[in-house]
């Protein structure tokens, strides 16, 4: 059984060498002229700066949780290893992020420059940079999970190695450190990007009237480094968490739900194996990802992520029907006759075909082809309130279908192969996640690289090359975000349910003459819906989603209001900036929103960690409500806001293109408007909440010992 432990460890490394790979092609590129290096190397250095500064603060966090866990009792599955797996946890998601960003900020000025040859070549190193972000994340996170499953989860017993649930609980440490990463960065870089973004839009396309990534603008390389830091390196420690706590979820709840049943290590294993063949079958997607005209471009991209799903679907095939792992012979919480192999591969296609449908769901709402988008961008002909209104339906209303979607996946695994199918399911919808990733982070760099374009004042054919780049990049990043949206709903219920089977075993151990009341049948935590205790936490639960969305949002208004000013001080002040003549202090802009940044990011992320732990030493009831109140309204507004802000974004480009008049009209005043609105929605609180509801259940998970001790 150990040998699939051995193939995973070296997918995993496999992915890191294929990254190294295509980033030396990329740096072999030619960077252009002096004039686009020049803005490149502002990029490069304001990114660099931002991610330093904040992994500087978020240093000294992870020492003092470190030092926290490592004092605590080994006994009660934290201690001294459990910390060095959350150290380690934290620094391999920081690394991810930050050599993805580092790829993204060179590869910008390398795409425009292959612009200026064709398409293809632009598609070809962008998307090459997307793929360096993907096995980056999947490679650091299998490598974390399996070497730490392989260093920490194994203990003797009878004279046997095995695999054992106090020892995974250990393992647990390294999700957790995932998961603290990836809220700060999604959290600081989503406000970083967008106090620039509003604040470059808000002055220079409505008040000065000039165009977007026009020189003059000094917010506009802070815009661009956002693009990076929150787009790129966010986006990256984001979907590193989801793809780690999917994998130790499964894992967990195998060991839980298989103790003492023959063919439990298959079952553990499984999510590895199939993560580690998602790797192999995301290399081969995306030699299929080849373009020549833009009508082509969606197609190729969307075609690169379907065939890596087949070769997972085939492999998985293989895997669960006599590739050599040994499975039970029946199937725990299941009332069906299926043979055990197909059940398990019914998980793994109902995650993947749910995470692509929901992505195509998200398409639709968000497409400038689409006529939720159009709807949106003919309501801007009245003026910013009727855009604001139409967008915030449209974000609603796409709730419902995602939802639904979600709700099939988790009935289908649940059929097949019980709560431990679930987690399958996200481990499935994951598998192909160092491509899917891919898709959605070539789009930053395509933004970038339009940008770059129009500051350097290229030739108009290498903007309209990039654009067309770009504009495929918002669509596809739909379908990224259905991927991050989905898993996010399955992994946290799958945490849940890891977190109501630890909690039961604890108590059965602890305080064995209240397990009767507190118990359920299957011996897992009893939440009952009656129970005040259940129904507070429900209900605090419910309030975290939309005290987190304030906090994220007002942090982006104040910085952006810093950013409005600074950028309307300079128009005033420097002389001969509109005319080109005077030189715009673009370096005070990148200071300000990581300033903005790093201040306000703190309160959030300290509410997502400190909120479970404080209703957890009250009830640990009341804690099963929290996580399960948080979860339902988390997802749903996570969903309601990405998609909405998509809309208007989308929509400001649909009137850009020359719908109801173009560039210049009162419709597309209100249309940037209404996109300003939307930024943060899109790119700060939606995707952060994400984030906040898994983050809250690995905390539940993490701490428990210390609630039942």
């Amino acid at each position: 059984m150990d040998s699939f432990l051995y193939i995973a460890i070296g997918a995993a490394v496999a992915a890191l060498i294929f990254a190294v790979v295509r980033y030396f092609a990329i740096m072999k590129r030619d960077d252009g002229n002096a004039v686009m290096q020049d803005i490149a190397k502002q990029i490069q250095d304001g990114a660099a700066a931002f991610l330093k500064a904040e992994y500087t603060w978020l240093a000294v966090f992870v020492a003092v949780v470190a030092v926290a866990i490592g004092m605590s009792d080994p006994a009660t599955g934290l201690g001294v290893k459990t910390a060095i797996a959350f150290v380690c946890g934290a620094l391999a998601s920081a690394i991810a992020g930050y050599f993805g960003m580092y790829t993204a900020t060179r590869a910008a000025v390398r795409t425009t420059q292959a612009a200026t040859n064709s398409l293809a070549d632009a598609l070809g190193v962008s998307f090459s940079s997307g793929v360096v972000m993907g096995m980056s994340v999947v490679g650091l996170a299998l490598l974390g999970v399996a070497g730490f499953t392989l260093l920490f989860g194994y203990e003797t017993i009878d004279g046997v190695q095995v695999i054992t649930t106090s020892g995974l609980e250990k393992v647990l440490g390294f999700s957790f450190g995932a998961s603290s990463i990836a809220l700060f960065s999604r959290v600081g870089g989503g406000i970083f990007t967008k106090a620039a973004d509003v604040g470059a839009d808000l002055v220079g396309k409505v008040e000065a009237g000039i165009p977007e990534d026009d020189p003059r603008n000094p917010g506009t390389i802070a815009d661009n480094v956002g693009d990076n830091v929150g787009d790129v390196a966010g986006m990256g420690a984001d979907l590193f968490e989801s793809y780690v706590g999917s994998i130790i979820a499964a894992m967990t709840l195998g060991a839980f739900a298989y103790t003492g049943i023959e063919g439990m290590g298959g079952m553990i294993m499984l999510p590895l194996a199939v993560a580690a063949l998602g790797i192999f079958a995301s290399i081969i997607g995306t030699f299929f990802v080849k373009a020549n005209n833009e009508h082509a471009l969606h197609g190729a991209l969307f075609k690169g992520l379907i065939v890596a799903s087949l070769v997972v679907v085939a492999a998985t095939w293989w895997l669960t029907m006599g590739g050599g792992l040994e499975l039970p012979a029946a199937l725990q919480g299941v009332d069906h006759e299926l043979e055990v192999g197909l059940a398990l591969l019914g998980c793994v296609i109902a995650g993947l075909a749910i995470g692509v449908i929901i992505g195509k769901v998200t398409e639709y709402y968000t497409s400038t082809e689409t006529h939720p988008v159009q709807n949106i961008a003919k309501q801007s002909e009245t003026g910013a309130a009727t855009n604001i209104i139409h967008g915030l339906a449209t974000g609603m209303e796409s709730v419902a279908i995602p939802v639904l979607l979600i709700c099939v996946a988790i009935f289908a695994s649940n059929f097949f192969a019980g709560v431990y199918g679930v987690a399958l399911a996200a481990v499935g919808m994951l598998s192909t996640l160092g491509i899917s990733l891919a898709v959605d982070a070539y789009g930053p760099v395509a933004d970038n690289a339009g940008g770059l374009a129009e500051m350097a004042q290229l030739p108009p054919e290498v903007r309209e090359r990039t654009d067309a780049l770009d504009a495929v990049g918002n669509t596809t990043a739909a379908i990224g975000k259905g991927f991050a949206i989905g898993s996010a709903a399955l992994t946290a219920l799958a945490l849940f349910s890891a977190f109501c089977s630890r909690a039961g075993t604890m108590i059965m151990a602890n305080d064995p003459d209240g397990a009767a009341t507190r118990l359920g049948a299957d011996g897992n935590l009893l939440l009952n819906i009656n129970s005040t205790y259940v129904i507070i936490g429900l209900l605090l639960g419910g309030i975290l989603p939309f005290l987190f969305s304030a906090l994220t949002m007002r942090a982006v208004g104040n910085a952006a209001f810093a950013m409005v000013e600074e950028v309307r001080r300079q128009f005033r002040e420097i002389p001969g900036i509109m005319e080109g003549t005077g030189k715009p202090d673009a370096a005070r802009c990148v200071q300000i929103s990581t300033d903005g940044a790093l201040k306000q990011m703190i309160l959030p992320g300290i509410i997502a960690i400190a909120a479970p732990i404080l209703v957890g030493f009250w009830s640990v009831e009341a804690l099963g409500g929290l996580l399960a109140g948080a979860l339902v309204a988390g997802v749903m507004m996570a969903i309601f806001m990405s998609n909405a802000g998509g809309a208007w974004d989308n929509a400001k480009k649909h009137i850009e293109g020359g719908a109801h008049g173009g560039k210049g009209t009162e419709a597309h005043h209100a249309a940037v408007v209404g996109d300003t609105v939307g930024d943060p929605f899109k790119d700060t609180s939606g995707p952060s909440l994400n984030i906040l509801v898994k983050l809250m259940t690995v905390v539940g998970l993490v701490f428990l010992p210390w609630f039942l001790g």
